[in-house]
């Protein structure tokens, strides 16, 4: 392989050392190009976290846990009665258990 006999620190010392003397002299090596601007940070919007509202009721579910039934919070007494009716009657146990659903505001 050849080697190079001028390596990027040299380059790079050079460069910098025209542009400092272009800005001394107050012209610009490429007169149709403009002078970069100082890159200003754009800001960022912060996601704003969506509210999620939950709402409890009963559930009634079966042995394979699916839902049978469904009562509003406040109707736990309907629910046990609910499942102990379906366990007597279909001969398999039944249960209550909350059960928490979004609800759209």
């Amino acid at each position: 392989m050849a080697r190079r006999t001028v390596n990027r620190k040299d380059l790079r010392a050079e460069n910098d050392a025209a542009e400092a003397l272009e800005k001394a002299s107050g012209e610009s090596a490429a007169p149709g190009k403009k002078a970069k601007k100082a890159a200003t940070p754009k800001k960022k919007a912060k996601k704003v976290a969506k509210e999620v509202r939950l709402k409890a009721f009963w559930g009634v579910f079966n042995q394979s846990l699916k839902r049978v039934a469904l009562y509003e919070y406040s109707e736990r007494k309907q629910a046990d009665k609910k499942a102990s009716e379906l366990t007597t009657s279909q001969k398999t146990p039944h249960f209550v258990q909350v059960v928490k659903e979004q609800i759209e505001a």
